[in-house]
């Protein structure tokens, strides 16, 4: 389908003259705690934190375990302020 697009034969590139890289790879990285709570089981409590990630919106925010969490990226808990979800200073920068 492309090909009927494609008019100009000296535009299309061969695939050799683009230098991909077999591993590719897309790291998300958190900017801010917005919220904690605590999970009852049964037979245990989780604490879980919501993390707002860098390029998505508040609305895209996921709960995480909090341990998990504080062994990957400690710097966030670092100031000890959890953000509530209504004074995200984040919003206007997407």
């Amino acid at each position: 389908m492309l090909k009927n697009c494609m008019s100009d034969p000296s535009l299309i590139i061969p695939i050799e003259d683009i230098g991909i890289k077999d591993i590719l790879s897309y790291e998300e990285i958190p900017v801010q705690i917005l919220d904690r709570q605590v999970r009852k089981l049964r037979t245990k409590e989780v604490p879980s934190v919501k993390v707002l990630w860098r390029n998505q919106f508040v609305e895209e925010a996921t709960w995480e375990a909090e341990k998990d969490m504080k062994k990957r990226y400690p710097h966030l808990f670092e100031t000890g302020e959890i953000l509530d979800q209504g004074t995200n200073s984040f919003l206007g920068t997407h």
